[in-house]
């Protein structure tokens, strides 16, 4: 029975001892850091998603159409020159798809006007004046020099309601690379000072159309 006993006490004692050192394993391990299954949860770089580049939108090319104020046929503009309302009305008899830059291109305009506060005077259309401007994809053109109409009556053409004044200009050949040109119209008007007078006030008024060049 002593026999027993003492086999039972050893073997009490080797757990113990084996305890101990597993206990003391877990203590260092836990003295020396965190547990290698734990060291993710701090690593916040493994965690987060690379992020993927999104490119920069590139803008569209601005396209400026090109005006084309006859494109109906006609276009009707009402000036102002002092107290007399004008009213011109423009047009050609080439159709538009053969306004070419090497076309030989009329254009026609009748001219009307009317005095806001009217007295009896008359007035009359003594000069007008068509300068060019032309237009090609990358800017300005060499145009052709100014057209005048200086009236061969004195004191000029009479253009009070009914009556107009009609002309014609021709814009020669162009620049190949032309689209679009635009007409600066002047207008120069003299108006009696009062009824059956031959004293004349000076009345002008501007104007432009810009008409396309069509493209062969």
């Amino acid at each position: 029975m002593a026999g027993i006993r003492r086999s039972g006490a050893r073997q009490a004692a080797r757990s113990v001892a084996v305890a101990a050192l597993a206990f003391a394993a877990i203590a260092g391990l836990s003295g020396c850091g965190t547990a290698p299954w734990d060291q993710n949860q701090f690593n916040t770089s493994a965690a987060t998603p690379s992020r993927t580049p999104v490119p920069t939108p590139t803008a569209a090319p601005t396209i400026t159409p090109v005006i084309n104020e006859l494109a109906t046929g006609s276009a009707r503009h009402e000036l102002q020159a002092g107290d007399i309302g004008l009213t011109v009305n423009y047009y050609s008899t080439l159709s538009m798809d053969q306004w070419t830059a090497s076309a030989n291109k009329p254009v026609s305009f009748s001219m009307t006007g009317k005095l806001g506060t009217d007295q009896g005077q008359s007035f009359y259309l003594s000069r007008v004046t068509v300068t060019p401007a032309v237009s090609g994809p990358t800017g300005a053109l060499p145009a052709p020099p100014p057209n005048t109409d200086q009236a061969s009556v004195a004191p000029g053409y009479y253009i009070k309601d009914p009556y107009s004044y009609s002309q014609t200009f021709i814009i020669p050949a162009l620049d190949p690379a032309a689209t679009s040109i635009t007409l600066s119209f002047t207008y120069e008007i003299l108006l009696q000072t009062a009824p059956g007078s031959s004293d004349y006030a000076k009345q002008t008024a501007s104007d432009q159309l810009t008409i396309a060049i069509a493209q062969p």
